[in-house]
Order: structure tokens, then C-alpha cells, then sequence
């Protein structure tokens, strides 16, 4: 992710206009996401978060609706639906 987006960059990405990844339990791995948001009531099996300690917390039942905000680079479901959000402007890992 880049650490500085102008303004329009933010919005787009607030409102869901760039990339983005739907799974169900399939790990996903190597990811870059910003937000998750919980379609459906989900289990998280596994979660890695950059720069966040006690994230093995949020491996718990995640209600339906819920966004999650911050650097996941992997994340595994037991059940349910989930939309990964990534970067739209092409910097990642910055």
C-alpha cells in the first residue's frame, strides 16, 4: 500500500471503485488488502495483519456487515463470504 493517496485515490477506495477479491474459504495469501468487509456471518481461521499485534483475537464468528480496516496480507475462512479490498493506484508495498 502506499503510505500517501490524494484525495481522489481515497474516495474511490472508500467507495469500492478499485480492485477487490470475493472468497469464501479458500486461504487467500500474498494479498495486499486495506478493508475487508463480511458479506454474510463469517469464521476467520487465520488472519495476518501488518503492524498489529493481538490479531489472532479477531479469530472468532464475524458479523454480517462488518468492515475490518488495516494491512492484511492473509486470511483464511472457516464458513462464510467475505470482499477483499486492494490498492487501486498501484503502489503497494510502499
Amino acid at each position: 500500500m502506499s503510505l500517501i493517496d490524494n484525495n481522489n485515490t481515497l474516495l474511490r477506495e472508500q467507495l469500492g471503485k478499485g480492485a477487490g477479491v470475493v472468497f469464501t474459504t479458500a486461504a487467500q495469501t500474498t494479498k495486499d488488502f486495506y478493508a475487508i468487509h463480511f458479506v454474510t456471518e463469517s469464521e476467520i481461521a487465520s488472519i495476518t495483519m501488518d503492524n498489529l499485534t493481538g490479531e489472532s483475537a479477531l479469530q472468532t464468528t464475524i458479523a454480517a456487515g462488518t468492515v475490518i480496516f488495516g494491512r492484511c496480507t492473509a486470511i483464511t475462512l472457516t464458513s462464510g463470504l467475505a470482499i477483499g479490498y486492494t490498492e487501486t493506484d498501484g503502489k503497494t508495498g510502499e
